[in-house]
């Protein structure tokens, strides 16, 4: 058992971002999380968060993937003091860290996630995992290409993909024959990057900038929903000032995303 602390991190607040769809809670203070081809859970305590995993799997697989090493507060920091509605959301959103999460189930989740809500996108991913994908412990892992390529759409379908299974489908064959390969992409810049990704079917452009951000860490992403295309309007006009954030606007994106959808109503849940 390893020990993270709390300052900074926080589990719950991570689930409900809107990034990763397979970091489940278990009950109060207690997840679930499937990611590298492992499933492991984390507890809750005073001052940290305990992770079921030893200390060399700590640093040589979750330190990254939770991107332990990056110092959130500098961003925060960032933020003048005169935007108070970013100052705000990134004070309620404190905690919240851009996971470094593979590329290729970010592709699958966010083509899925269109018009679907994060209870939805989340329960469709979980099935399409029990269905398609190799067990883990008491879960499945994410689907190969190769098992999604081979899957019959109409059976896609009855995952709750409905008109999206075409699309994955499309994508995992893609990826399957090669031509799509995800893993080249890591060494393009954030333009061609996004460009390749809408080569696939079904990709535009907020879905490729969710893959950017969420798929291969580029945190100057910044992608625009409902949500974010809100904010925008009623607080800043209609233009946010990305070039005050250049670099790590990824960052503030989810901050502003998580203070729009939870504001108020933590309480609540």
């Amino acid at each position: 058992m390893e020990f993270i602390p709390k300052q900074d991190f926080d589990v719950k607040k991570i689930a409900d971002s809107g990034q990763c769809f397979r970091l489940n809670q278990l009950e109060a203070g207690r997840f679930q999380l499937t990611a590298l081809d492992r499933c492991v859970e984390l507890t809750e305590r005073a001052d940290d968060w305990a992770l079921d995993c030893s200390a060399a799997e700590l640093d040589k697989l979750w330190r990254g993937y939770f991107d332990l090493d990056t110092d959130y507060g500098a961003y925060r920091a960032a933020v003048p003091e005169k935007d108070v509605y970013l100052t705000a959301a990134a004070d309620f959103g404190r905690g919240i860290r851009i996971l470094r999460q593979d590329p290729w189930e970010i592709l699958v989740t966010f083509i899925i996630s269109q018009r679907k809500n994060i209870p939805a996108i989340r329960a469709c991913v979980e099935t399409l995992c029990s269905r398609y994908g190799e067990p883990i412990g008491p879960t499945y892992a994410f689907p190969t290409p190769a098992a999604l390529a081979g899957a019959d759409e109409e059976a896609l379908r009855a995952c709750a993909l409905g008109y999206r299974a075409g699309y994955v489908l499309a994508a995992a064959q893609m990826a399957d024959a090669g031509t799509l390969d995800l893993f080249a992409l890591v060494s393009l810049e954030d333009d061609q990057l996004a460009e390749s990704l809408m080569t696939v079917p079904g990709v535009g452009v907020k879905v490729a900038n969710c893959v950017s951000l969420f798929g291969y860490h580029r945190i100057a992403a910044f992608p625009r929903d409902v949500w974010m295309n809100r904010v925008i309007h009623e607080h800043y006009r209609g233009r946010f000032p990305l070039y005050r954030y250049k670099g790590f606007a990824g960052v503030m994106q989810q901050y502003l995303f998580y203070y729009a959808r939870y504001e108020g109503k933590i309480a609540e849940k």
